[in-house]
């Protein structure tokens, strides 16, 4: 078995606002790399099974990191997402007051780019570009 780290020439990283409480935290979180699950097929890996023969759902194949940063830090790295064309998904504020998808949309289509109020994004791309995106962010504590 070769146990040489895997370098990934991708990344997966996820930033949330840091004021939020640790439920929305966790829920954002969820929600966010769902979208990147959903249409990069090529992120999820193979299913698990454990040494009873009982299957797993697959998971990411690679790491995702979290940082946090302040709701300014937040719209910079969405206007430096939106500059280098990488692929992302947002969470507003108004979505914590939404119960489903349909909802969830049309409260992000009610407000123009700059005005949405982020409180995370998840970022899929070339690991140079998703670095670009998120420097200045910590990681999440």
């Amino acid at each position: 078995m070769d146990n040489e780290p895997i370098r990934f020439e991708t990344k997966i990283a996820v930033l949330l606002r840091e004021d939020l409480p640790t439920w929305q935290r966790l829920n954002v979180t969820a929600f966010l790399v769902s979208g990147i699950a959903g249409t990069h097929p090529e992120v999820v890996g193979e299913a698990y099974e454990d040494a009873d023969g009982v299957r797993y759902l697959p998971m990411f194949r690679q790491p995702v990191l979290v940082f946090e940063g302040t709701k300014e830090f937040l719209a910079t790295a969405h206007q430096r997402a939106l500059q280098r064309g990488v692929e992302h998904s947002v969470f507003t504020q108004d979505l914590f007051a939404t119960g489903n998808d349909r909802d969830n949309r049309a409260a992000v289509k009610a407000v123009t780019t700059a005005a949405l109020d982020l409180v995370g994004l998840a970022c899929y791309g070339p690991r140079n570009a998703v670095d670009k995106i998120l420097k200045g962010a910590q990681m999440h504590p």
